[in-house]
């Protein structure tokens, strides 16, 4: 069907490429790039071993427009998929743009200096890619990615009118290691440290960050795990969900934390080792969260002693034939399970299928749509119909539990 770059070799890259290697018929030719190209050598490695399959790789600076242009032109690519650092979204998009291929990425443009989340960035890209009559699909993972195509699942099936949304991640597992990060620490510690924010009655409300004591959480019986404490944080698909959801009044996002996680993060953070500004050591400038990142366990070295599951998913609360309705969509994914598939644990996992359905879903002509989208703006049905047959079994429940006003 088509020819793909995928730009990023850590733990999503893993199992995006390794997905793709397994579905020839879709993915004719793939090419891994990297900026360190020991990781691309280690999955190409793999790939050949587990599927026979030989795929190219290259050596790139994903901050450099000139370098990523030269590289597209050079393997000629039907699309690149994006799984590199967020940071480096736009200059991925410019080179798109310059040479004329689709876009897809798991998460939105996040400034260096300063970690604001937000989607105006690429949603300016909108005219440059419907002139170019390519198409760019943001936020292809599991959330963002899944959890919105669970919301526009809801929005065209289940209900007339989805009311409030609540977005909960749970990751019940335990990989060892005494502090560590599922995702890149660098992301995910400046993401886990911001002030919440959630959306209700037309406006945004802000609240304390995860860290603070008065910051707000409570306690969810998840299926198959049970009973996790959940704390409100900002995820960046509620910016694009406000919008594209009709009559939504609240959406929230939580996410689980473990004491033990909260405790040494606490700590990194009074000492200020969570800083992401410069400071002076001894006459060499430093940033204290790189350092943190360089001192941490690479995520895409944590499958193979993670055990557990994890539990993502949506609970919606509305109406359908002016009856209310509450319904809750999720996914259960094994570490385990997810390591022997693609040495990989579960985070990786449901981050990666996703990016590899969406950019069949663009290569076979699917998703069709030139400009900029949000995953929940396209066709969910075949998108929900591809998750269980690529390793991400989802179930639709009544809900009938507790969630705070």
């Amino acid at each position: 069907m088509g020819k793909v770059l995928v730009i990023g070799a850590g733990g999503v890259g893993n199992v995006a490429v390794k997905k793709m290697a397994q579905l020839p018929e879709v993915f004719t030719d793939i090419c891994l790039a990297s900026r360190t190209l020991s990781k691309c050598e280690k999955i190409q490695s793999d790939i050949e071993k587990q599927y026979k399959r030989k795929i190219k790789i290259a050596q790139v600076d994903a901050d450099k427009v000139e370098e990523l242009v030269k590289l597209i032109e050079s393997f000629k690519p039907d699309m690149v998929v994006n799984l590199a650092l967020p940071y480096q979204n736009l200059t991925i998009m410019d080179a798109c743009v310059e040479t004329g291929v689709h876009y897809l990425d798991t998460a939105n443009y996040e400034p260096p200096e300063k970690p604001i989340f937000e989607y105006k960035w690429q949603w300016a890209y909108d005219d440059k890619f419907k002139n170019k009559n390519i198409t760019a699909i943001l936020g292809c993972g599991f959330d963002p990615g899944v959890t919105n195509v669970f919301c526009a699942y809801a929005q065209k099936h289940l209900f007339d009118e989805i009311k409030t949304i609540d977005i909960l991640d749970c990751n019940a597992g335990s990989h060892g290691y005494p502090f560590a990060t599922n995702f890149n620490p660098e992301i995910n510690l400046r993401e886990v440290t911001q002030n919440a924010k959630h959306w209700n009655k037309g406006k945004w409300i802000e609240s304390p960050p995860i860290l603070d004591p008065e910051s707000i959480h409570f306690t969810f019986k998840f299926p198959v795990v049970g009973k996790r404490e959940c704390y409100m944080l900002f995820h960046e698909e509620l910016e694009s969900l406000v919008k594209n959801i009709k009559g939504l009044e609240r959406i929230r996002f939580w996410m689980t934390f473990s004491d033990s996680y909260l405790t040494h993060l606490r700590v990194l953070h009074n000492l200020g080792i969570t800083r992401y500004d410069e400071i002076d050591v001894e006459g060499q400038k430093v940033v204290p969260l790189k350092v943190l990142k360089a001192l941490l366990p690479d995520p895409a070295t944590l499958g193979k002693n993670y055990k557990g599951k994890t539990v993502i998913g949506c609970i919606f609360d509305g109406f359908k034939k002016g009856k209310r309705k509450r319904i809750y969509i999720y996914n259960v994914c094994d570490h385990e399970e997810a390591y022997k598939e693609v040495q990989s644990q579960a985070i990786s996992y449901t981050t990666g299928v996703p990016a590899m359905i969406g950019a069949m879903m663009v290569l076979t002509g699917v998703w069709n749509k030139p400009g900029v989208w949000n995953i929940e703006q396209l066709d969910p049905d075949p998108f929900m119909e591809a998750l269980p047959k690529y390793g991400l079994p989802w179930k639709k429940v009544p809900f009938r539990g507790k969630l705070p006003d």
